[in-house]
Parts: structure tokens; C-alpha cells; sequence
């Protein structure tokens, strides 16, 4: 059962910073591995590589890794986060935009017309993030970024330099954690904060740093437990030693004094209204904020309308599914059918972890149907840590992870676990992450880079996938899938209905408890998420729309010569774009007679 996913009359409005309009990029032929010989390259090419070289190289060094950077190395300095650097920041990347609009883009080869849609559009957004303070919040729903530091002690170490690179970190974190305070401070005294309900328990997380008998049990400790067996004895001794102190001296004080800033402070004078409407310069933020995640130019009204026409035709398909199920019931009973029956849910953590490492595996196995180029990296199947599991999603998954949340488990259905598993691990974020930066035709740009419309969209695509490829085998699985495009499109009535209509936090509970069937612990979670993060959740429905829409398009067009290995290779090698570059590829997939960037594997 098919539904219509066109964006209609929105689809003339589409368009990323440095593109007139939507249809600017799609009119270029594109070399098909999307990269520019150096030899070949003009004077305007030349200029482009340097500025975005340049830039990208002192990108690096201005933040601190998070759960989704995927990166490796472990430093020995924070980042400088303080006001001074954080105008600095702006005047950098204003100067690029302004280096930028000296380039005649028609100059430039076809590849690095398209590296010079996909690097503006990058640019504005940090520019945009600068402009509206957004390191005046350094923290949301489900993130911190105290947590993320904590992050870094479960990365992999292999040498003896980054053990005392970290222990370095370790040792820097007071100057880091003065710095952030600092600019949450200004945020707070100009009402920029998370909304305070979204704040409630949020100072656990730094308590349960501070709440132990020794060093050894922090979990800062975790890399020096079992050090690699290249490291003398005597050097890992020393190093366990100089970890201890660190922890005691500088982890320990530093998340002290955070923890009484947080209760002091910070959250009894958070922001009272859950609508970024009320922020400061609330709707221009708000938009900026769809911008950022969607790459589109809709408004909150329309994107509410869209979501409000998606949740309709999603609701026929669930009330087919349920009678598919041989269900009597109504649709609310069938739900609390759903949330309640012990045979939806896991027993025992281990139960939850070992089905969804099954449902993994059985996509391995026809995973070369579907796509041609396949990853070279793999990745482990792990619980989401038990410190922050209780504000934690579902599942993550991205490079050379699949977290499976196994907090709660009466609120974890096994029946929405295939559609979860396609969507965190492969082939969604474990696939189209790890191929980007797998990609060496790309510029580091577009390897590294995360644009949530591209990857969660193709991620959400890779849910409704699971229909054609045969892993849903039961109406139940289904129906879970079913539930979780339902979660995607009522996001998008949510979250513009909190932040720019007035939607009450307890509003949006309620339309998500009667549109899907989701448990109400992660309900709860959700909303808080989408109150504290504006615009994030619109990307996941808007970008799976782009590629359907991208895909009958191409089927339309090219009709028998349509092969679906060849499309899932044209979308996944162009890593995280915006999406009308994304259209623009496949138009030129069209073109090009269906013909896939690595035809030798199609």
C-alpha cells in the first residue's frame, strides 16, 4: 500500500544558501564520482580548495568530540569555548562567506559547483549558530556537554600517547567547565536556556561523577582498567597513577562546582515556556532552526499542514494493519494492546540486545540486493550506557555503533525493533555515515560532515526499505514500522506546535500517545527532546519524503532501466548534502540512464 508523499506547491521553495533556487544545481553535469582532477582545476577551483582547506583544518580544533563525530583521536586541550572565542568563530566564518561570494560559482568544474552548494550552506549554518549564541545552551534534551566528555572515556585507546593526551583532558576540564558555565550564565540571565521542565534529573548525571568511593570506580577511570599490551608494566602504573589525581583534583571539583551551578542556578531560573517562539528573537531563531535541519525554506504553518496530511494517510495504513492482525478491537484498544502484552516485550536486557544483533544479521544477508557499494567498517551492537539511559532514545547507531536502549524495557516493543534496527544500524546510519567517510572522491567537508535532513532521512527511508526487503514477518512488525513513520510525521505536527503554536508539553504527549504506539516513558522523553531541541525532529520525515519522492521520480522516468542498487548507491555517494543537491543528483541519475556511480558493482 503505497501513499502520496509530494511536497505539492512547497517543492518551488526548496533551496540551500548559495543556490537561486532548487533547480540551479540539478541543470549541472556532474562528473560521476563527483570529484576534480587537481590538474584540471582552474583558477577559481584553486581559490574554492584553499578557502574551504583552510577552513576546514582550523574547524577541527574549535570543538570538543561528541557521541556523534566518530572521531578517534584523543586530544590533549579542550576546546576554548569562552565568549572572546566564540566571536572569534563569527568573524571567521563571516570572513568565509564573504571569501565565498568573490567566487563566480559558474566558474567553478561541475564537481566543485556541487562542493560549493554543499560547503555555503554548511558555512551559513555555523554562521547562524554563532549569530544566535547557541554555545549559550550547550546542552539538550538528552546531551550535555559534561556528557560527552564522558564519551570520550569509552573511545578505543591504543598508544601511550593517547592515554596521556587524555590524561591532559582530563586535567583541563576545571578551565573548560569555568568556560561553559560562563557563557550559560549569559544565556540565562537573557532567557536563553533549555526549557526548565526539560532540565528535571538532568543533574544526575553530573552527581553520579561525583558520587563514588574512589578514582578508580569514575567512570573517567574506564580506558586505564585494561591498557593495551604494548604499554611496560611500569609506564601503565605511572599512568593509572597520574588518571588517579586527575580525577581527584580536577574531574571531581570542576563537576562539583558544575553540579551546584545546575541546582543553584541554572535550573530554578530556566526558561518557564517550552516555545522557542519565546526565546530571544524566538521566531527568527525557530526558522533559522528549520533551515539548519531541514535545508528547506518552509515555514512553521506549511511544515504543520504537511505533517497533519502524512499522519492521516499513515492512520488508513494502521487501521489496515490491524485488521491484517485480526484485531477486533478498536484503534486505542489495539494500542494498549500493544503497550501492555508481555509477548511485545524482552525479559531479561540480554534478551532485547540478542534480537536486535538476529534482525542486524538477517539484513547481511541480502544486503548486496539492495545496495551495490557496500562499507568496509562494521560495527558492535552495545547498551546504551546505564548513566544515561533513562533520558536516552530508543537506539543510536552511527559509525561503528548500533546503541540499543535497555533502560526501562517495558517501554522498548519488540515488534518496532526491526524498524529500529534498520534505522540505527544498517543500512541506515551504519551504512551511510561510515560509506561518507569511506568516500575519498569527497572533500574531508563532506566525508565528516552530518546534515540531519540527508542522514536521518535516508535512515527513515531505510525503515519504510524494510517492506520491499522482507523483514517485517509479522502485521505486528508491521505495524511497528507503521508506528514509527507515525512517530516521524507526528513530529512534525509537534514540534511546530510547541515552539511556534502554543501546543502545551502535556498537547503534545497526548497526540503521540493517540497517533502511535509508542510506550509513555518514551513519549515523555521524545517531547522533551523536541522542546529542548527545536527543529531537530522536523529533519527525519521532510528528508525520507525528498528521497521517496527522488525515487518515483526516477522510477517514472527511466521505467525498466530503473535498478534500485544503482539508486541507493547515486543517494549514499554523496554523502550528507542538503537535500535539493540530492535532487540534483538524481536528476542527473536520470539523465545518466539510471546508470549508478559504481557500475561494476550494480
Amino acid at each position: 500500500m503505497s501513499r502520496s508523499i509530494c511536497l505539492g506547491a512547497l517543492s518551488i521553495v526548496v533551496a540551500t544558501a548559495g543556490m537561486t533556487n532548487a533547480t540551479s544545481a540539478r541543470a549541472e553535469d556532474v562528473s560521476a564520482c563527483e570529484c576534480t582532477s587537481k590538474a584540471a582545476e582552474s583558477a577559481a577551483d584553486l581559490k574554492f580548495r584553499k578557502i574551504y582547506s583552510d577552513e576546514w583544518d582550523w574547524r577541527q580544533q574549535q570543538f570538543a568530540a561528541d557521541e556523534d563525530s566518530g572521531e578517534s583521536d584523543i586530544r590533549a586541550k579542550l576546546p576554548d569555548v569562552s565568549a572572546a572565542a566564540q566571536a572569534r568563530r563569527l568573524a571567521k566564518w563571516e570572513s568565509v562567506t564573504n571569501a565565498l561570494d568573490g567566487i563566480d560559482r559558474a566558474s567553478l568544474s561541475p564537481a566543485n559547483q556541487v562542493n560549493f552548494d554543499v560547503y555555503k550552506a554548511q558555512i551559513a549554518v555555523l554562521v547562524n549558530q554563532q549569530k544566535f549564541k547557541d554555545y549559550e545552551r550547550p546542552l539538550n534534551a538528552d546531551t550535555s556537554f559534561w556528557g560527552n566528555l564522558a564519551g570520550t572515556a569509552r573511545q578505543t585507546f591504543t598508544t601511550e600517547s593517547d592515554y596521556r593526551n587524555y590524561i591532559a583532558q582530563l586535567e583541563d576540564i576545571p578551565r573548560y567547565f569555568d568556560q561553559q558555565i560562563a557563557n550559560m550564565r549569559a544565556g540565562l540571565a537573557r532567557g536563553f536556556t533549555p526549557p526548565k521542565i526539560t532540565l528535571r534529573g538532568r543533574d544526575d548525571t553530573v552527581s553520579s561523577v561525583i558520587d563514588i568511593d574512589k578514582p578508580e570506580n569514575s567512570i573517567f577511570y574506564k580506558p586505564f582498567e585494561a591498557m593495551p599490551a604494548n604499554i611496560p608494566d611500569a609506564t601503565k602504573a605511572q599512568l593509572r597513577a597520574a588518571a588517579v589525581a586527575a580525577i581527584r583534583n580536577s574531574v571531581i571539583p570542576a563537576h562539583k562546582k558544575l553540579l551546584a551551578f545546575l541546582r543553584n542556578d541554572y535550573i530554578p531560573g530556566a526558561q518557564p515556556s517550552i516555545a522557542a517562539y519565546d526565546l530571544p528573537d524566538g521566531k527568527a531563531y525557530y526558522r533559522a532552526k528549520i533551515k539548519e535541519f531541514t535545508t528547506l525554506d518552509l515555514t512553521p504553518e506549511q511544515i504543520h499542514r504537511i505533517g497533519l496530511d502524512q499522519v492521516a494517510e499513515i492512520h488508513a495504513e494502521m487501521l489496515q494493519t490491524m485488521k491484517d492482525a485480526n484485531f477486533t478491537g478498536s484503534f486505542p484498544e489495539f494500542l494498549n494492546f500493544l503497550r501492555t502484552d508481555p509477548q511485545f516485550y524482552a525479559k531479561t536486557p540480554e534478551e532485547l540486545l540478542k534480537d536486535a544483533a538476529w534482525i542486524a544479521k538477517e539484513f547481511d544477508g541480502i544486503a548486496g540486493k539492495w545496495i551495490g557499494h557496500l562499507p568496509r567498517s562494521r560495527f558492535a551492537i552495545k547498551p546504551v550506557p546505564a548513566d544515561i539511559a533513562p533520558y536516552y532514545t530508543g537506539g543510536r547507531g552511527g559509525p561503528g555503533i548500533y546503541l540499543v536502549n535497555t533502560y526501562n524495557l517495558p517501554s522498548r516493543p519488540l515488534y518496532s525493533l526491526p524498524a529500529l534496527t534498520l534505522h540505527e544500524s544498517a543500512p541506515g546510519h551504519a551504512f551511510q555515515m561510515p560509506l561518507a567517510a569511506e568516500n575519498k572522491d569527497l572533500p574531508e567537508f563532506r566525508q565528516n560532515s552530518y546534515i540531519s535532513a540527508y542522514g536521518e532521512g535516508w535512515a527513515l527511508y531505510c525503515e519504510w526499505l524494510g517492506q520491499e526487503m522482507g523483514m517485517y514477518k509479522t502485521p505486528y512488525e508491521r505495524f511497528g514500522m507503521l508506528s514509527y513513520q507515525m512517530w516521524r510525521a507526528a513530529r512534525l505536527v509537534v514540534d511546530t506546535g510547541i515552539h511556534s503554536m502554543g501546543w502545551s508539553r502535556k498537547r503534545a504527549q497526548q497526540y503521540l500517545h493517540d497517533n502511535t504506539a509508542l510506550a509513555d516513558h518514551e513519549i515523555e522523553t521524545e517531547v522533551d527532546r523536541y522542546i529542548a531541541w527545536p527543529g531537530q525532529a522536523l529533519s527525519y520525515y521532510l528528508g525520507e519524503m525528498a528521497i521517496r519522492q527522488d525515487r518515483a521520480r526516477a522510477e517514472k522516468a527511466l521505467g525498466a532501466k530503473f535498478n534500485i542498487r544503482a539508486f541507493h548507491d547515486a543517494v549514499l555517494q554523496t554523502g550528507s548534502v542538503p537535500l535539493p543537491v540530492l535532487n540534483a543528483r538524481i536528476d542527473r541519475f536520470i539523465a545518466e540512464g539510471g546508470v549508478g556511480p559504481y557500475p561494476d558493482e550494480e
